[in-house]
């Protein structure tokens, strides 16, 4: 993509206003919160304490918007705290300009390095950073200094409180992730009647398990059909592919696959309704008919095998639904299953030691984190010092449109540069004309602040353009109600918001971190994953657990249903990095360096195929006291290895080789079994629909046709083909 299409097509994004994502009472709010603030401010230490109250009590609004799991009165006082810190040290530097550049660098290399622990704590602290270079210059002394900080920190404690005092449609982010999730699954059961093998995104589940993650404090008071309710969703999914897949038994056609299709359409309709009672905290009518659906005597007549079996965990599953539809909202809402203790989110002091060592694994040379960090360094200290140089008087405007400008990745800077560059231009030009040419009062620019302030809450999820320009406005006119910026003009602000705009897209055009070099690493990073979820659900055969028994560990320590777990997740997180490189590689104005895209779309179907064969094994997993599988074993670590140096091959431009999986399933007899207790056959079929997914991946890489002869390898003494299943 040309630099010219990629900066129209970015461009465009941050010009977009989505209306259904608008909150106008948490907007409220927040505004709420702010013009008590002021008002405090202005009544007990004058104006310019009210405008560092003001900005405390705007950056932890601001943090709260953010969509993060943590509980928003925890993230109010942090930002809050952390703007009081830096600005006291920044003010304490600033008569000495060389220690003020060693501390802005240290600070906003930090700020620039938080992006690797997430998004929230990374505006955050990039925020501080910004808002740091206005405040600096409103106290006059160390102690006012002191005291502007205490102030900020009341601003924080403000917000807090009021989200605590009035708090609107309480756990409800919670609700609507698990909402999410279970329309989800929904919508995959209704594909799956008209395509058996229909493609399932697992983003939706993903959000719903960081959403299930809650402190003790939260878990004492989370309501009953929020707790447990996800474990269900994700159990009936490998279900519902299991039962539609004409891989296990159900034809095409006939008696028996109009009854699949029924069962589906049955599953979509009691997901649908515990969704909607799960957003809506109230009891849903689950229809009576879906629930018959289940009960009717000739599903056994119809289907047998492998479908009879998922058709009766399905019906299991969702009885379980049904009971959480119709008593959510109330004290006897059925809990659906237990979460378990990994689920509980730690402190954050408790975290502090995590988020060091995420920080300390992106200090490498090639880390788009640590580049990102390197380049918003520079920049805005050369913003900052060609400002004093300018001497057009309050220069920080160019560093603070840098730091609010730039992230991490090309994709993220330029999809919002526009819409906030052009925002910050318009806001700073209307608010100092406004100023200027009516010199309001304290109390008016404080209430024109806080109206700034409240439609930029309000477009802060969506809107760029008209976001940053309120958060602009903002600025100017908490600086004219302190009494700073008056001899400041349009021009002179205008200039220096636009020479720090400048400054941080030349950055990333001369000093980049492009994702396209990296598209081959996240797909072996996904082969990677998916081949070891694939093996840990084998190893399941190999060693199921008897009656009252532990699960015995094979080859790790550890349960192995919670191993699988835990490769199912990794091989999701995978999935999600691999295609949100996709997004972002896609409007690169760089020369595709990775797989070209019609063998990388080839691959990611590959792919998807092996973690559908992995998912139809996992649906068929067997039951407490069921006979093991030994070949399993084998057939799993094999798998682990393949694939193992399958990555490492896909990394280095080499066509993978997976001659040993193959030679492992010679001999063994091809096709599913007609009945349960028949694992060693579910084994044997699933790892061949294994194979070839896999083979099929390797072709795509090497620009084969999909189901033609293996590639010929040097160390391959046969030429036989693979077994199709």
């Amino acid at each position: 993509m040309s630099w010219l299409r990629a900066l129209r097509v970015s461009a465009r994004s941050g010009l977009t206003i989505e209306r259904k994502r608008l909150e106008p009472l948490l907007a409220l709010r927040a505004a709420g919160g702010l013009a008590l603030v002021i008002a405090l401010g202005l009544w007990t230490l004058g104006p310019v304490a009210a405008v560092s109250s003001a900005f405390g009590a705007f950056q932890a609004a601001i943090a709260t918007f953010q969509r993060s799991w943590r509980p928003s009165p925890e993230l109010a006082v942090v930002s809050g705290a952390s703007l009081a810190v830096s600005s006291f040290l920044g003010y304490v530097t600033r008569p000495h300009l060389g220690l003020f550049l060693a501390l802005l660098a240290a600070w906003t290399f930090l700020a620039g390095l938080t992006w690797a622990v997430g998004p929230t704590i990374g505006l955050i602290a990039s925020t501080n950073v910004a808002i740091m270079l206005i405040t600096i210059t409103l106290p006059t002394s160390v102690a006012q200094a002191a005291l502007h900080a205490a102030m900020m920190v009341l601003g924080g404690l403000v917000q807090a409180a009021l989200l605590v005092l009035f708090p609107i449609r309480r756990w409800g982010a919670q609700r609507d992730a698990l909402a999410d999730a279970l329309a989800a699954v929904a919508d995959y059961a209704r594909r799956l009647r008209n395509d058996p093998v229909a493609p399932f995104d697992p983003r939706p589940l993903m959000e719903a398990r960081a959403a299930a993650a809650v402190t003790a404090r939260q878990a004492r008071r989370r309501p009953a059909e929020l707790h447990g309710t996800r474990p269900l969703a994700e159990r009936v999914r490998p279900v519902l592919a299991a039962l539609a897949d004409p891989a296990l038994g159900v034809p095409a056609q006939g008696p028996g696959r109009d009854r699949v299709r029924e069962l589906l359409a049955a599953a979509g309709a009691v997901l649908d309704a515990t969704a909607h009672a799960v957003r809506s905290a109230a009891p849903a009518h689950v229809p009576a008919w879906a629930v018959a659906a289940f009960r009717t005597p000739d599903t056994g007549a119809l289907l047998s095998g492998p479908a009879r079996r998922a058709a009766l965990r399905l019906g299991a599953l969702l009885d379980e639904m049904a009971q959480v539809a119709a008593a959510a909202g109330t004290d006897t809402a059925p809990a659906g299953g237990s979460e378990r203790s990994a689920l509980v989110r730690p402190s954050l002091a408790e975290l502090a030691p995590a988020a060091v060592a995420t920080v300390r694994r992106e200090l490498r040379r090639r880390s788009p984190v640590l580049r990102h960090a390197i380049r918003v360094t520079v920049v805005t200290c050369v913003g900052y010092l060609a400002g004093a140089l300018l001497d057009l008087g309050h220069g920080y405007w160019a560093p603070l449109t840098s730091v609010m400008v730039m992230r991490p990745d090309f994709s993220q800077t330029y999809e919002r540069a526009v819409g906030r560059f052009g925002g910050t231009l318009l806001g700073v030009a209307l608010a100092t004309a406004l100023v200027q040419s009516t010199r309001p009062g304290s109390l008016a620019l404080g209430a024109l602040a806080v109206l700034c302030a409240g439609l930029m809450y309000l477009l802060l999820r969506t809107g760029q353009f008209a976001a940053q320009a309120c958060v602009a406005a903002y600025v100017v006119l908490l600086l004219g109600m302190g009494g700073e910026g008056w001899t400041q003009t349009v021009p002179e602000r205008v200039l220096l918001t636009l020479f720090g705009g400048l400054l941080a897209m030349l950055s990333y055009a001369l000093y980049p971190a492009w994702e396209t070099p990296r598209l081959r690493y996240r797909l072996a990073d996904w082969l990677t994953a998916v081949g070891r979820y694939a093996a840990a659900v084998l190893e399941r055969y190999a060693v199921p657990a008897g009656p009252g028994e532990p699960a015995r560990p094979l080859a790790r320590s550890g349960d192995p249903g919670q191993r699988v777990r835990e490769a199912l997740r990794d091989a999701r997180t995978a999935r999600a990095a691999w295609h949100d490189s996709v997004e972002r590689a896609a409007v690169e104005p760089v020369r595709h360096r990775g797989p070209a895209p019609e063998r990388a779309e080839a691959a990611e179907e590959a792919l998807a195929r092996v973690g559908r064969a992995a998912i139809l094994l996992e649906a068929l997993l067997p039951e407490r006291g069921s006979t093991p599988v030994p070949e399993a074993a084998h057939l799993a670590e094999v798998l682990r290895t393949t694939v193992d140096g399958a990555a490492r091959a896909v990394r280095e431009r080499r066509v993978p080789d997976w001659e040993p999986l193959r030679a492992a399933l010679d001999g063994s007899p091809d096709g599913p079994g007609t009945g349960p207790g028949r694992g060693e056959e579910y084994v044997r079929h699933g790892a061949r629909l294994l194979l070839a997914a896999l083979e099929d991946f390797g072709r795509a890489l090497d620009g084969a046709p999909a189901g033609t002869q293996p590639v010929q390898r040097a160390d391959r003494t046969d030429g036989k083909p693979p077994g199709t299943g």
